[in-house]
Parts: C-alpha cells; structure tokens; sequence
C-alpha cells in the first residue's frame, strides 16, 4: 500500500490581507478614503459592524469574490454609497442609488446648527427645501422627537427615495414629502398648504415654520468635482454660472415660510459665501445674516433670522 494521501486545503483569505489589498487598489486610482472605502466595503460583504472587522473570521471563497469585484467597481470611481445602498448622515442611515444626491458629511454642520436653534422651541415646524434623500429633514425630526418636519423635493427620482427613507427611518408620523419647486415660491406655499392642510381639523393654510434648512444645488457650472459626483443627478449639484440659480429666488420662499424670529440655515459653495451673503441681505427679510465655516475653515453655510 502507498503512503496515504494528504489532504489539500484552500489557502485561507484573510479579511486583514484583503483589506490591505484593496486599499492599495483604491489609492492607486485616487480615491480619497482608500482605507476607509475598503473597509466598510468588508463590512458590507460580511454584513457586520466596523468595529468588528478585527475579528472576523477569514472570508468564505463567495465573499472574496464578491469582495473584489465591489473594489473593482469602486475603482471606476462608482460611489461607495451606491455599492452598499446607503449613506450614515448624522443618527440615519439613508437609502440611495441612481437618482438622488448623496449627502455629503460636510452637511452634518448645517444639522448641527439646525439642532442647537431649535433647543428652545417646544413644537418645532422644521421645512427642508431641496430635501433630495431627506438627509437633513429626516436627521431633525430624529434628534428633535417634537419637530414636524415637512420636506420639499421637486425631481420625480428624488422623490421616492425621500419617501422611502421617511418610511424606513420610522419618521413618517412627523415627516411629510412634498412635491414642489423651491424657486416658484407660491406653488410651493401652495403645495406645503395641501399637504398641512390634509389633517384632521386643519385650516388648509400653509405651515408656519420656525425653522428652514436647505442643502440646494449650489456648485456652479464648470467648477471641477470628484468623479463621484458625476453619479449624483446634474441638477442636484450645479446651479447656473454663479452657483446662485437656486438659492437667489428660493429666499423669498424661505421668508415667507418662516415666522418671526424664525431662524433659516442655508448650505452654499465655498466660492459663494459672499454672494449667499449679500442675496440674504438684499432682501430685506432677514436680520443676524451670517456666514459659517466647516472644521476644515471652509465657508459651508449661511443662517439668518426672519425679521420681526
């Protein structure tokens, strides 16, 4: 008789190695979190949390293939939040894919400004204008239990993403979608009246909010983006020459909606603070018109109160 066979086993794919590998992939490319991106990346595949990747066990051969074809089409720059179909911003995690804007961190400052404004109201009207995935209407109406947030999107994609968002977020009792154009100030007060007004005992008047937020299409046209930005609908991000096609007519709706004392906070481009800025206070409606910078010292929004 021979000698006995030994048996041959796979070698073992390791989730470090992998890691390791795919980070090296992305940074070749230019990706700007290659680390990051590769990691949560695996935590999609194994369907676990971050904080467990170090000790997960070795990838099964289905994971691995799964893994590196995700990092592949990565490297085409398709973005990391269309592979795994979400997107963390602030306390929610929002579905998103083809057809919506995918919010940015850089936002999450606007929504904590949004938060510490409303500490002293007791029942907040909150609208969010250019609501796209429901990012920051969906994030207040989840840090402020009170709030009743109505959200306003015109593109007919967007919007059924915000609406699925409101319902898997578990916000839809204070949460409303509203269809409309944030630069035609009266059929969006009218819009916002329908939906306000559909309620038991309403007056069929639209909401007086004490508080509007906003993260607009404000990049103005031919600025140079990441090519990551190319998946989110053109007219979501880029807004005329100056960067100013939406936010200039949506003020006047912003002054109508608000009470007074009523406070707005509005995202912007970091070339256009100043334009923000001056639009505010040109039109009279305003009062404690102010800019304000991100971590990094870029100016990202500006936020005024309604005068009295």
């Amino acid at each position: 008789a021979g000698a006995p066979r030994r048996r041959m086993t796979a070698p073992r794919v390791r989730v470090s190695d992998e890691i390791a590998w795919a980070t090296s992939q992305l940074a070749e490319v230019g990706v700007a979190s290659p680390r990051a991106d590769a990691e949560w990346l695996m935590c999609y595949v194994l369907r676990i949390d971050r904080g467990r990747l170090l000790i997960a066990d070795d990838l099964s051969d289905d994971q691995a293939w799964s893994y590196r074809d995700l990092v592949a089409r990565r490297r085409t720059r398709v973005p990391l939040q269309h592979l795994i179909g979400t997107a963390a911003f602030g306390p929610v995690d929002l579905a998103v894919g083809p057809g919506v804007f995918v919010p940015r961190p850089e936002t999450e400052w606007l929504l904590e400004w949004a938060v510490a404004a409303l500490t002293e109201v007791a029942h907040p009207v909150v609208v969010d204008l250019c609501s796209g995935s429901g990012a920051l209407g969906i994030a207040v109406a989840t840090l402020v239990p009170t709030a009743r947030v109505l959200a306003v999107e015109k593109s007919a994609d967007s919007w059924q993403w915000l609406n699925r968002n409101i319902t898997a977020c578990d916000v839809a009792s204070r949460c409303r979608a509203v269809c409309a154009d944030v630069t035609d100030a009266g059929a969006t007060v009218a819009a916002l009246a329908a939906v306000a007004g559909s309620g038991p005992g309403s007056r069929g008047a639209a909401p007086v909010a004490d508080l509007v937020v906003s993260n607009p299409p404000y990049v103005p046209e031919g600025t140079g983006v990441a090519p990551e930005v190319g998946a989110d609908p053109h007219a979501a991000v880029f807004a005329g020459d100056d960067g100013m096609s939406v936010i200039t007519p949506m003020l006047a709706l912003v002054g109508r909606l608000l009470r007074p004392g009523g406070r707005a906070g509005i995202e912007h481009d970091e070339s256009t603070s100043a334009r923000v800025l001056a639009a505010a206070a040109a039109t009279g409606l305003f009062t404690e018109v102010a800019g304000h910078d991100d971590l990094t010292g870029r100016p990202r929004f500006v936020t005024m109160r309604r005068s009295r």
